[in-house]
């Protein structure tokens, strides 16, 4: 059975490093377990950097691990180079960058918990889901 392919959405990576206690750290503990693939963009990895940086008095995290994470993140993601844009497509034209990551990586999933900010991206084949519904899809929580 293939690996589901999934693009996580900069909120997830957020929520995840905010607490240990939540799907989403579970989620970014699975990150290169042979769970599921994820794939990444040059935009989506500056927008982890920049909402990580930002987000640094709320992290358990110091700037260097910030950076460790991330190119631990670019060193298992699968790599895409984007070279269409379908703007503007979603009501938040930051989110547009992970739609059309999704797409042009063939994911089955978008993983967010902003799903009203991806309406209609179920014409592109998409299924939105939190990390709770990632997790018991993949078969880690009940």
């Amino acid at each position: 059975m293939p690996l589901p392919q999934v693009v996580i959405d900069t909120n997830v990576i957020v929520a995840g490093l905010m607490s240990r206690r939540g799907s989403a750290f579970k989620l970014l503990t699975l990150i290169d377990t042979g769970q599921f693939d994820i794939h990444l963009s040059v935009p989506l990895v500056l927008e982890y950097t920049e909402v990580l940086l930002r987000e640094l008095p709320n992290l358990y995290l110091s700037r260097e691990e910030v950076d460790d994470l991330i190119d631990f993140y670019c060193a298992v993601g699968v790599p895409h180079k984007i070279f269409f844009l379908w703007r503007p497509f979603l009501h938040d034209p930051k989110d547009e960058m992970v739609l059309e990551l999704a797409v042009k990586a063939g994911c089955e999933s978008i993983i967010t918990y902003n799903t009203r900010d991806f309406a209609g991206v179920e014409q592109f084949g998409l299924n939105l889901l939190e990390p709770s519904e990632f997790l018991r899809l993949i078969g880690k929580l009940p």
